[in-house]
């Protein structure tokens, strides 16, 4: 018999967060700033969860402009909204 040509479907995706890059990174923008253990995955949390508020804002916008494509201006104007919301 031949062999299957068929790929596998279980294909492992790595979902562990980038940690000695961000610590990396903090430790040169910020060297006087001390961190706990996982200071770091809080702060890489807060960037996905405002990452994905700016793509949510951003659609809205360009729904509401009745643009299938989201743009730059769409993108702006939903970072301005969303600082605003957060400075509280």
């Amino acid at each position: 018999m031949a062999l299957s040509t068929t790929v596998s479907q279980k294909k492992q995706i790595r979902r562990k967060a980038p940690r000695g890059f961000l610590r990396r990174v903090f430790k040169r923008q910020k060297p006087h700033l001390r961190l706990e253990t996982s200071g770091d995955l809080l702060l890489h949390l807060n960037c996905l969860l405002f990452v994905h508020r700016l793509a949510e804002e951003s659609r809205i916008n360009a729904c509401e402009n009745k643009c299938g494509v989201i743009k730059n201006e769409h993108v702006v104007a939903a970072a301005k909204v969303i600082l605003k919301k957060s400075r509280g």
